[in-house]
């Protein structure tokens, strides 16, 4: 199959990218700056520009591209970068879809969890409605971007990403040094719910969603039992054996991370019920697993 996908050079694509190469798919990469290599197109959401011809032959398309929520602080023209990173993103993608002969049997769009708001401690599938601050109207609009595709009649499916747990790169990327030199504790009181995933089980689960015919819309990719902050922290100083005594005081990270810092201490206890539903088998689904694997 030719698979384009964008965002190939972060955490998730670089994963995706291997994945696919070495079961013999022939991956296209979206880049920002000129081609330099085979199997390379350029495009420029920015300007919103991207040529058709490039994705020709294309079955799948898989949009990851998008600034990282938690790489800076949030001033008012970094979250204005958070947004229009995917949403002129998905727009540029839309309009080259659209417009081409034969367009894609799928479109992946990238998503978060962050749709939902803060849910507290309750059970919260796709069915849930969008949440209420500047993460649920980033997520909304984003997905929103992507209408023109679903009505051009391309299945269209949303991956509505939690935290990846991986060796570096993402969250948890930056929060292994920090355990490994006996640093590590928890946020605020650690009673917030985390929804994670392992990488091997995101880059499965983005495989089986290309895959899975019937499947349209959002998708939770999430591990089926979500812990608390606590119970993470606790099972990241068993895995490396190290103490985990270290607090982070939910006033020190609101003057560290500024109004990030909400989300941060939020809790959001998101499960992958569509995923589940669909047959999907997790290779890490306790978060012990997934701290090993990493």
């Amino acid at each position: 199959m030719r698979i384009a996908i964008t965002g190939s050079t972060g955490l998730i694509g670089t994963a995706l990218v291997r994945s696919l190469r070495t079961d013999g798919h022939e991956v296209v990469r979206l880049v920002r700056r000129a081609p330099a290599a085979a199997g390379e197109v350029r495009w420029d959401p920015r300007r919103q520009e991207l040529d058709p011809a490039g994705l020709a032959g294309c079955e799948a398309v898989v949009h990851l591209a998008g600034a990282g929520v938690g790489d800076h602080r949030w001033t008012a023209a970094y979250k204005q970068e958070i947004r229009d990173s995917r949403v002129l993103g998905t727009r540029t993608l839309a309009a080259a879809l659209t417009a081409m002969d034969i367009p894609p049997r799928v479109f992946v769009s990238g998503s978060a969890i962050g749709y939902y708001g803060d849910t507290g401690d309750l059970r919260t599938d796709e069915s849930a409605p969008a949440g209420h601050g500047f993460l649920p109207e980033v997520c909304t609009a984003w997905e929103d971007a992507a209408r023109p595709v679903r009505d051009a009649g391309i299945r269209t499916v949303f991956a509505r990403t939690g935290l990846v747990v991986a060796r570096s790169g993402g969250a948890w990327g930056r929060l292994f040094p920090v355990f490994r030199l006996g640093l590590g504790g928890r946020f605020g009181d650690g009673s917030q719910y985390w929804s994670f995933i392992s990488l091997t089980d995101h880059i499965a689960a983005l495989r089986h969603l290309l895959d899975a015919d019937d499947l349209t819309g959002p998708v939770n990719l999430t591990a089926p039992e979500p812990v608390t902050n606590r119970e993470a922290t606790a099972v990241m100083g068993r895995v490396l054996n190290r103490p985990t005594l270290c607090t982070v005081p939910a006033p020190v990270l609101r003057a560290a991370l500024g109004e990030f810092a909400g989300d941060v201490l939020g809790s959001q206890r998101v499960v992958p019920q569509r995923l589940l539903d669909s047959g999907f088998v997790f290779r890490h689904p306790r978060i012990i697993d997934a701290i090993r694997a990493a």
